[in-house]
């Protein structure tokens, strides 16, 4: 490249800087490191999990010194970046204000984390008594991504809840580049919640589940419509689950005011947007599957589904 060309370039991306300010808002200059924030994640699963996703502890065993050393490094990091994007959401804050208010934040999770272990755990036995193949409870641990997922929302959560910016959106997107599991880390999910499967569900930020409940692939917890955008913000967009509702692959359960009583079941590929009573039972009607010979005039097999 000559350096005519290069000084062009050069000012044309320095003018893209002046116009990102005008859109982004000059002082949002601070973020959450969000390599950090991804290893802060694994080092929590760690906690949880020892000698599963480390080489320091043998499987389901540590040393209350190794515990007191993570819990440590998890306040600190935690406190850190959550100062961090405190100062992003409000640059007027004063530092030293950031910092305290991000040292009760990260001091309160930590509080959690014995009650978010339990339910993680609660998890894995539904994962493990609610799917066949599931060979032992260690298998759940290390290799299914519905448990990962559902691991990463329930810490994300948790500071979702305390208000925290950034941050619990950059650990539900770390899960979900990882799972193809799309959890808004606003949801609410009550315990022994088990995705099968898992690749393409989405589930919305103002989602509730209630226990016990089971979803499969593909499976869409939504909203009905967005067109307002920003005006729908902290408005009931998305339905809620009572206990021990199991929702089949590729189905959708849209809107604010869609209610699925417990114990029910909706049926694969059901499209829903009207309340469902308790015990009630979806599925969809009169589908055909039409098999064909190449070549042949007509169909060689055919049946209602």
């Amino acid at each position: 490249m000559k350096q005519d060309q290069l000084d062009a370039r050069i000012a044309e991306i320095m003018e893209g800087y002046d116009a990102e300010q005008d859109f982004f808002k000059e002082h949002r200059r601070i973020f959450p490191r969000r390599s950090i924030v991804y290893q802060l994640v694994e080092e929590i699963r760690a906690l949880m999990f020892p000698g599963y996703f480390d080489d320091e502890s043998l499987a389901g065993v540590s040393s209350a010194t190794l515990v007191g050393e993570r819990l440590l490094r998890i306040e600190r990091v935690l406190t850190e970046q959550v100062r961090r994007a405190l100062l992003y959401d409000n640059y007027d804050l004063d530092d030293g204000e950031a910092r305290a208010h991000a040292s009760k934040i990260a001091n309160e999770f930590i509080d959690q984390l014995p009650r978010l272990q339990r339910l993680i755990l609660k998890d894995a036995e539904a994962a493990y008594e609610g799917d066949p193949a599931a060979q032992s409870r260690e298998e759940v641990i290390l290799t299914y991504p519905g448990l990962y997922a559902i691991f990463v929302h329930r810490i994300a959560h948790e500071l979702y809840l305390r208000n925290v910016p950034l941050i619990p959106r950059l650990m539900s997107e770390k899960a979900h580049s990882k799972t193809g599991i799309d959890i808004h880390p606003g949801a609410t999910i009550g315990e022994y919640f088990f995705i099968d499967h898992g690749t393409g569900v989405v589930i919305g930020e103002t989602t509730e589940i209630g226990s016990h409940g089971k979803i499969y692939q593909g499976v869409t917890l939504g909203a009905t419509s967005t067109r307002k955008g920003q005006a729908l913000s902290g408005t009931k967009r998305h339905p809620t689950l009572g206990d021990y509702v199991t929702v089949y692959s590729n189905a959708s359960v849209l809107g604010g005011d869609t209610y699925i009583g417990s114990g029910s079941v909706i049926g694969g590929s059901a499209f829903v947007v009207d309340s469902v009573p308790e015990n009630g039972r979806v599925s969809v009607k009169d589908q055909e599957v039409v098999i064909r010979q190449a070549g042949a005039p007509e169909p060689v097999w055919c049946y209602e589904i």
